[in-house]
């Protein structure tokens, strides 16, 4: 099976109150996306890794790599105005070179995810190639309530469960997906398949695969990367 990973990273950084884009942060002294591609390389050194940028900030990644001395091999592409565009744009620098889609497993990864332990994604990975998809998710813990109007009604929690990423596709289900056109309820991959009629398979996510927002998200994800 030939494996492949997508980064997709495009935040501004404005709800981390910074003028930085998130991926480019610093964490533990490099870079929150370099710790993402590390992480990546060493849970399975055969997968093949693309980085997906603003057009605008590739040069400052390069720039990044040479700086913190980057010795991941890995494809770098502009993304696009959306994010469903980046991927796209990521799957078509690709495509070309996928002889047995069948064969081959994508995963799509968000680049401000940096912890990524080695059995969390080999399972997505081996999970994809048997069941056509792997859909990483984590149940809801907390109570929830729904706002109607001006008043606010308990709502069953068991039904609801929060998506994580990498989500990951046989190349030829995700690459037939891709190849619609965007809509508005496209809110990650899971979308994009479902639209697709391609059937969807759910896989346990991991508690600490944390996307880096607010401020105190890089506290958490510095003590994870460092052991703690």
């Amino acid at each position: 099976m030939r494996k492949i990973l997508i980064l997709v990273a495009g935040g501004s950084g404005s709800r981390m109150g910074s003028d930085v884009p998130k991926q480019f942060l610093l964490l533990n002294g490099k870079p929150v996306l370099l710790h993402t591609l590390e992480q990546a390389h060493q849970a399975d050194l055969a997968l093949e890794i693309v980085v997906v940028l603003p057009a605008t900030q590739l040069e400052r990644w390069n720039a990044l790599c040479r700086e913190h001395a980057c010795a991941v091999s890995h494809q770098t592409v502009a993304g696009g105005a959306t994010r469903y565009e980046s991927v796209r744009n990521g799957l078509s620098a690709v495509s070309a070179s996928i002889t047995s889609p069948a064969q081959t497993v994508i995963g799509i990864h968000d680049g401000v995810r940096p912890y990524l332990p080695e059995e969390f994604l080999q399972r997505c990975f081996s999970e994809a190639s048997e069941k056509g998809t792997a859909i990483p998710c984590l149940p809801v813990t907390d109570s929830l309530r729904q706002q109607i109007g001006d008043r606010y009604s308990a709502v069953d929690r068991s039904r609801f469960f929060l998506m994580q990423t990498p989500q990951c596709f046989r190349a030829d289900l995700g690459l037939r997906a891709y190849a619609g056109e965007e809509q508005s309820g496209f809110t990650d991959d899971a979308s994009v398949l479902e639209q697709a009629d391609i059937a969807l398979h759910f896989v346990a996510g991991e508690r600490w695969n944390i996307k880096i927002t607010y401020p105190g998200d890089l506290a958490v994800a510095a003590a994870l990367l460092a052991g703690k």
